[in-house]
């Protein structure tokens, strides 16, 4: 009789080991393809212990990257909790499976916000708690682990939490980690220091990070070959998206980024001549071979050191210090999002970008975005003129509530500034009554933030002046009607006079803060209607950083 193939008998090996790791209350996450343990001993009923490993193994099935010992360690320690609360409130500790019911539910809710009047557990603790709770018994029920024979066989339908028994997730966006661009600039210009404190491989992985945004995973496992072309021939990123197993994904770069992974391609095959190409990595350990990938924790160290080391503080636009230790490598991955979000990218580019699965965990970064063009509107709003080029003084609370309600109803912006017909408004701004002579109408208000289309329309009624006046094949009458008015251009010309020398009397902090509104609130400004420049914007994913 043949033997059998030796991978047959590898694969063979390896189910067993997998069948008798799982029987383990500990398990060495490394069977499974993962570091550290998993300790499921705190979970003390049988039956919730066993129905927690089942579903443990089937959510392992779906999830990669480095971090799936932490997620399954935060599940394990929320159900302990509710084995906890059994075991403390009942009789038979939880371990009589038939007699359980909405009464524990309610005993083990009751327990977490005991547990955060005290202050020994945070409100976001307890909400996160209860969402794991909630996700896992649920998704031992759909795994069929409640059938008889099965370690939830019996278990009461009612023993489950409800959706509303899920407490509010306390400051959602207390929790966003984007650096605010004058951060990362100051960070950009710290970079040589990075360069001459470090290995250089360690500082090409850092520089990658605020460059692409992807996840330190993503970044540590890079393939040498990564840096390919599009059909343009424009330079993109060849990653693997190792947590939703969405292998060579091609991410747009910048030149900046190209040479740099190139130098590093480089450098790699000098310190490896003899390795295939094919199986060595950009960034790889100290060993031997260029095939393994430095260690996560390095990246962290180098980085916090960094940080540390910078010879001045990291300040804010307003002169305030900047925390240093609420940076980590990750962050770079928000302030990436957010920089695409506040310059216009639609959601679903975003998502694409940032290999969201659910489109809820990108539309965060455009709730934060929102908030800043929110905040833009506000510094603008005592900044507005009429069609004279009348500086317009109203009440701020009430211009701004309805402002932002005109935002909220998709404003109408015309060529100039705003309008307020309400004919045209209810148009979209495509049904101007006065063939849009917006300098002339009440209706019209502007703002600094309109002066570069206001200065080009100006320049489009001097230049079509001379060229009306230079033609010869044009009747008197013609030549009247097509010519632009004098008052007019003269109008235009006072309104961008006042508006200049408006700006120009403010300090020069308050102009910086009048810039910076002016930025936000045109990368997201949407001009409609006939005869109004569009201002539409294609995004640009490989927007390059002002870095060394």
């Amino acid at each position: 009789m043949s033997a059998a193939p030796a991978g047959a008998l590898a694969a063979s090996t390896h189910e067993d080991e997998l069948e008798a790791e799982q029987a383990k209350d500990i398990w060495a996450m490394s069977v499974f393809g993962h570091h550290g343990r998993l300790d499921f001993t705190a979970i003390s009923q049988s039956w919730l212990r066993e129905g927690t490993k089942r579903w443990a193994i089937q959510d392992l099935i779906r999830r990669r990257g480095d971090g799936v010992t932490t997620v399954l360690r935060a599940h394990v320690a929320a159900l302990a909790g509710l084995s906890e609360s059994l075991r403390i409130h009942r009789s038979d500790h939880g371990l009589i499976i038939g007699a359980l019911g909405r009464h524990d539910i309610e005993m083990f809710l009751q327990r977490l916000a005991y547990l955060e009047h005290c202050d020994e557990i945070s409100a976001l603790s307890r909400s996160l708690s209860c969402r794991k709770v909630h996700h896992a018994l649920r998704q031992m029920r759909l795994l069929g682990l409640t059938r008889a024979g099965d370690p939830l066989g019996g278990l009461p339908d009612d023993f489950g939490l409800r959706r509303e028994d899920i407490p509010r997730r306390p400051d959602r966006q207390a929790s966003h980690r984007a650096l605010p661009p004058e951060i990362l600039a100051q960070l950009c210009d710290a970079l040589p220091l990075l360069r001459t404190r470090t290995s250089k491989v360690l500082a090409v992985a850092i520089e990658l990070l605020i460059d692409t945004g992807r996840r330190p995973s993503e970044i540590l496992n890079l393939p040498w070959d990564c840096l390919g072309h599009d059909h343009d021939d424009n330079y993109v990123l060849v990653y693997d998206d190792l947590k939703n197993n969405r292998p060579r994904r091609r991410l747009p770069i910048t030149e900046t980024t190209a040479k740099l992974i190139s130098a590093q391609q480089h450098a790699t095959r000098e310190r490896f001549p003899d390795g295939n190409p094919t199986e060595l990595v950009l960034l790889p350990a100290s060993d031997q071979n260029g095939r393994r990938a430095m260690a996560r924790h390095q990246i962290g160290r180098t980085h916090r050191d960094w940080l540390e080391a910078l010879p001045t503080p990291i300040r804010r636009s307003d002169g305030s210090s900047y925390d240093l230790t609420t940076i980590t490598p990750y962050s770079y991955r928000h302030t990436y999002a957010q920089r695409h979000a506040d310059a216009g990218d639609a959601l679903d580019v975003l998502a694409e970008l940032m290999g969201h699965e659910l489109l809820s965990s990108t539309q965060a970064y455009y709730q934060v975005g929102e908030k800043r063009r929110r905040a833009a509107v506000d510094r603008l709003a005592n900044h507005r003129f009429d069609r004279y080029g009348n500086h317009i003084w109203r009440d701020a609370q009430a211009l701004l509530d309805d402002e932002h309600a005109r935002h909220a109803l998709g404003q109408v912006s015309v060529p100039y500034g705003t309008c307020r017909e309400p004919s045209n408004v209810q148009a979209g701004g495509g049904a101007c009554p006065f063939r849009f002579r917006c300098v002339g109408c009440d209706h019209f208000h502007t703002d600094p933030s309109h002066l570069p289309e206001v200065k080009a329309y100006l320049h489009d009624l001097l230049r079509d002046r001379e060229r009306v006046l230079a033609a010869t094949d044009l009747e008197n009458w013609a030549k009247t009607e097509a010519l632009p008015s004098e008052v007019e251009i003269r109008r235009v010309k006072d309104l961008v006079h006042r508006v200049e020398e408006h700006l120009e009397q403010l300090t020069p902090v308050e102009q910086a803060d009048i810039a910076t509104a002016i930025s936000a609130v045109r990368r997201t400004r949407q001009v409609t209607g006939l005869g109004m420049p569009s201002i539409n914007r294609q995004p640009d994913l490989g927007k390059p950083l002002e870095r060394p």
